[in-house]
């Protein structure tokens, strides 16, 4: 898994060294020497060193906090610097016996409550939700470090009742290297229980709100810098069911948790070993990869049959790209857009888009048995791991579905 970062790193080592060595090698030639030392050759190497100085002062590149109002640099009270993906190379090689490694960081798409999560004795529901950057593969044999809600990407989904009063704790893991927090779009209040929930590593923090507002909607790390730490699939979502029996959701058969995630590493498409995260294709929103529950898919884990009705919770952790959600061969019988609940319905729905930082509810019934595919419809993403399987079984529906051998009278007797 390391192999090839450390190859960059000797590379990367050995070529300093080797032009240090050159260096000095040609300032021992006595012609070059005496040329050194000659007056006239001064002024321009002294024009030569400002100008460098100058010309890299100019083109200074700043961190994104530095583009962000000075009060969004922080969600937490005491205004703390922006955190970063690695303090230094060194400092990750240091801890990295301490980071698990996850076999699989995927989410699976089944783990949908049943019901909204009842409150205690006290009338309170209680959530835990813990931090913790861990490594996992993104593909076979290309690993990315991760940071997660519950060692999972997107992190587990949450599901409580409009009305609630919800106590919400925070832990982060001692073995991460980094602060989070959390922004739960649901809440009502300042950073949506950010400013509450900064927990250092080994730290632990809890935060009371009340659900104000049914609805389907994104949770995430806001630690600066927000889109980092979202950018390393730190997301999940949280259903806030409507006390209104009139607003409820149908019964369905099946349930689905899908939420898109992008990943921002250096080099091409496919490299080897350990990513390393890349901040400037993260400013210039070019992933390398765009994929549902935090990795590629390698084996079909949704999974329905012909006649069910079909419900997915979908999100999009970000932190660019809009997502044109659409199913292969389906159309979707009822769209709740931005996830709202009270608002309008759409029906008879070929492709939806779920925005960043946001979600979307679509419903559709099976009729044919196959494979479906969840795609993002700006289809060049599926090159990059935008896609995943709904395997279908059940008895084929030949009024709705069918193949056709040969050719029809009718359209023989056209030509």
């Amino acid at each position: 898994m390391f192999k090839y970062l450390i190859f960059e790193i000797l590379s990367a080592v050995a070529g300093v060294i080797a032009l240090v060595i050159l260096f000095i090698h040609v300032a021992k030639k006595p012609s070059i020497h005496n040329r050194l030392k000659q007056r006239g050759v001064y002024i321009p190497l002294t024009l030569f060193i400002i100008a460098l100085g100058t010309g890299l002062l100019a083109n200074r590149t700043y961190a994104p906090d530095f583009a962000m109002p000075t009060f969004m640099h922080s969600h937490a009270p005491g205004g703390l610097p922006p955190s970063i993906p690695f303090h230094n190379i060194l400092d990750f090689f240091l801890h990295a016996k301490e980071i698990e490694k996850i076999p699989d960081i995927s989410a699976n798409p089944s783990a949908v409550p049943a019901e909204a999560q009842k409150p205690d004795a006290d009338s309170i529901v209680r959530i835990n939700l813990k931090t913790q950057e861990v490594i996992s593969e993104i593909a076979p044999g290309i690993y990315q470090n991760y940071w997660t809600f519950n060692k999972q990407v997107p992190g587990p989904m949450l599901r409580i009742r409009e009305g609630d009063t919800v106590e919400v704790s925070l832990e982060n893991d001692k073995s991460s290297l980094h602060h989070h927090n959390l922004d739960l779009h649901a809440v009502n209040g300042p950073g949506g229980g950010s400013v509450l929930t900064h927990v250092a590593p080994g730290e632990t923090k809890t935060f009371r709100f009340k659900a104000l507002n049914p609805g389907l909607y994104i949770y995430h790390c806001a630690m600066p810098n927000v889109s980092t730490h979202n950018s390393h699939g730190q997301y999940g979502l949280i259903m806030v069911e409507p006390k209104d029996p009139k607003l409820a959701l149908s019964k369905v058969d099946k349930e689905f948790y899908i939420v898109q995630g992008e990943f921002y590493t250096t080099g091409e498409i496919g490299k080897r070993g350990l990513m390393q995260f890349d901040s400037d294709a993260l400013i210039k929103g070019t992933p390398n990869y765009v994929v549902f529950n935090g990795k590629i898919e390698s084996t079909p884990r949704l999974k329905a049959r012909v006649g069910e009705k079909v419900r997915m919770y979908v999100g999009n952790g970000g932190v660019n790209l809009i997502s044109s959600f659409h199913v292969i061969g389906e159309v979707f019988d009822t769209v709740y857009p931005e996830a709202n609940i009270g608002g309008s319905i759409e029906h008879n729905v070929q492709t939806t888009a779920v925005l960043p930082g946001g979600a979307s509810i679509v419903e559709f019934t099976i009729n044919a048995p196959g494979n479906y595919l969840l795609v993002d419809h700006a289809l060049a993403r599926m090159n990059k791991g935008a896609w995943a399987i709904l395997e279908v079984s059940g008895s084929d529906n030949p009024d709705i579905f069918k193949k056709v051998d040969g050719k029809s009278s009718a359209h023989n007797d056209t030509h």
